[in-house]
């Protein structure tokens, strides 16, 4: 389709950099709906052409039911090969980093936060973009800006923390923290900074509901975390293959999708 690409978001879900061997119900509508309403309310220049299957070229047509509710049609932009996550609060490996060492990406913190604390700052922590099968790695911002240049990491980094503030505060009124996210860039044909890949979702995002948040625990969470949490609780390796998940994990993991797509958005899924 000469300078567009088709996305198709599928119901399979990854938990470690490993491809679990199941799916889960309407988890691909979820990241696609969701990640455009998130891009309409950013504002910021993104990849979408449109998600409206009737648009679609023609060869596409005789998919369209296949591919109504989980698929956009998007602008072709060279990634930038660096995953940009914005920290609100100290979790996650996050967490288990500044535990032994004081750091977050290497990055000194002050002493004296706790588990789930919310940061006297956000963070701009990348992470390489590895090949399938492989494990991202963190990298700090000198690392990144030896590997983009000191120009597109401030550019990265600004966009990083300028958008998970612009969601965080409206999460807010939806009753729901957005502890942290993942954000992917590229560049287009004249070289401007554009938003692609998801955005915001349960796969990329943390988010803890207000109601239940608590310093020193992480709370129940409307997001990925119930999957890394079960797979912990198995003693899975986190290296492929990937167990295949009982039905009920799968059901409870498709109706916290669902939860987190409905309470953000304000809509029900389609």
């Amino acid at each position: 389709m000469g300078d567009k690409l088709l996305m198709v978001v599928t119901d399979r879900i990854s938990a470690f950099d490993v491809i679990l061997p199941c799916g889960v119900p309407d988890k691909g509508k979820v990241l696609n709906q969701l990640s455009l309403f998130w891009m309409e309310f950013l504002g910021m220049k993104n990849h979408l052409i449109t998600a409206n299957v009737d648009e679609y070229p023609v060869e596409l047509q005789p998919y369209k039911e296949d591919l109504r509710g989980r698929s956009m049609l998007v602008k072709k932009v060279n990634m930038i090969e660096v995953e940009c996550i914005a920290r609100g609060y100290l979790t996650g490996s996050g967490w288990k980093e500044y535990k032994a060492k004081g750091t977050v990406n290497g990055e000194k913190l002050r002493a004296g936060y706790e588990n789930a604390s919310k940061l006297d700052e956000v963070l701009f922590t990348p992470t390489t973009k590895a090949a399938i099968g492989d494990h991202d790695e963190a990298i700090n911002y000198e690392q990144t800006q030896k590997l983009v240049g000191a120009d597109l990491a401030k550019a990265l980094k600004d966009a990083t923390i300028g958008l998970y503030t612009k969601a965080a505060d409206y999460a807010a009124t939806k009753g729901i923290i957005i502890a942290d996210t993942k954000f992917e860039f590229g560049k287009d044909a004249d070289g401007s900074l554009i938003l692609a890949d998801e955005c915001l979702t349960p796969d990329s995002s943390r988010f803890w509901p207000k109601e239940s948040y608590a310093v020193g625990a992480n709370p129940p969470s409307l997001d990925k975390q119930y999957v890394r949490d079960y797979l912990e609780s198995i003693n899975f390796n986190k290296e492929p293959p990937g167990p295949v998940l009982p039905d009920e994990v799968i059901a409870r993991t498709r109706e916290i999708y669902v939860k987190a797509y409905e309470n953000l958005s304000g809509r029900k899924l389609a």
